[in-house]
């Protein structure tokens, strides 16, 4: 059975990412959609952002409440999201940090008050995920055959200041989040921590515990686990990237199975998601015909978070809506 490779980046930064490395990274972006980081050198602040979300989920649900995230900012605590048209088992806490937030209409980040080194510490984790994301993706770009100065230049063109990435830190309890004086009106509770799905954007960077419980579908093995390794990252393909290299990247289905530790399940997702005005189209470099029709990424997002707060019947926006017929 295929397992997770782990990539070292410290080997692309020395310009020593040979043709090997390059072909296990690009084998298991076109399997599966995940592989394993190692080599960033960031383990400090990783074990910061650890500690300072175990410390803000064993707040009482007033204090979490009070920053809580709604419909009209996206920007906060939230106990009830959605996924498939599922409840999830987690609580999240959603953010952007600097210049990154869009003050229109509000959304900015809602910061728990007294907790000036919980935003210290998650604005650097902002910042210096968002580099590390420049690299990652240029490699991928790499060993999908692309040349590294295109490369760069399609992260400049498509990201660069503007780029609209958000992060999060996740809850998962062993018991329903949602007290329950509170669930009569809201969808019942699904049957996993994390339902099923892909992520909208280009890559995604996870921190995970060591609890385990993330699963990626593999296209020839089905469903793998994701085993927590010491000093690693986990880094999943999204929809953005599979249009960008005309299905050569496959975007990581995942779930998150249910959580039997008393203690829960911690981890922080980085999404990487490219400036709201970037068109999305295959890159000219492939030699197959183009499979997508391009696309603004500000009306995929759109579509893609529209139904997190409540069930309107319908699964969310796909990018195979956008596929060639």
């Amino acid at each position: 059975m295929r397992s997770v490779p782990t990539i070292d980046l410290s080997d692309y930064r020395a310009d020593d990412f040979e043709a090997d490395h390059r072909e296990i990274l690009a084998s298991a972006c076109k399997d599966m959609g995940f592989f394993l980081l190692k080599g960033h050198g960031l383990d400090e602040l990783i074990s910061e952002v650890f500690a300072e979300s175990k410390s803000f989920f064993s707040e009482a649900k007033e204090y979490k409440y009070r920053v809580r995230r709604d419909e009209d900012n996206p920007l906060g605590y939230f106990d009830r999201e959605l996924t498939k048209r599922k409840r999830d088992q987690k609580e999240v806490f959603d953010f952007k940090a600097g210049g990154h937030q869009s003050k229109k209409a509000g959304r900015t980040t809602r910061w728990p008050e007294n907790r000036e080194v919980f935003r210290d510490c998650l604005t650097r984790f902002f910042e210096s995920f968002t580099l590390l994301s420049e690299e990652v993706i240029e490699m991928i770009f790499v060993s999908m055959g692309m040349e590294k100065k295109d490369a760069k230049n399609l992260v400049v063109t498509s990201f660069g200041s503007k780029h609209s990435s958000a992060a999060r830190l996740n809850y998962y309890p062993a018991i329903d989040p949602v007290p329950e004086t509170e669930r009569e009106t809201i969808v019942p509770l699904g049957d996993m921590a994390l339902h099923h799905h892909t992520d909208p954007g280009a890559i995604t960077l996870l921190l995970q515990d060591d609890h385990g419980g993330l699963q990626a579908h593999s296209t020839s093995d089905g469903w793998m686990d994701v085993p927590p390794k010491e000093g690693t990252i986990v880094v999943n393909i999204g929809d953005v990237m599979q249009v960008w290299t005309n299905d050569q990247c496959k975007s990581g289905i995942h779930r998150v199975m249910p959580i039997e530790s008393e203690l829960g399940r911690y981890s922080t997702p980085f999404f990487y998601q490219p400036r709201y005005d970037a068109v999305i189209e295959p890159w000219s470099g492939g030699q197959e015909p183009a499979k997508y029709r391009s696309f603004l990424w500000q009306e995929f997002i759109r579509g893609r978070v529209a139904d997190n707060f409540a069930d309107y019947g319908v699964d969310d926006i796909q990018v195979d809506k956008y596929r060639v017929a």
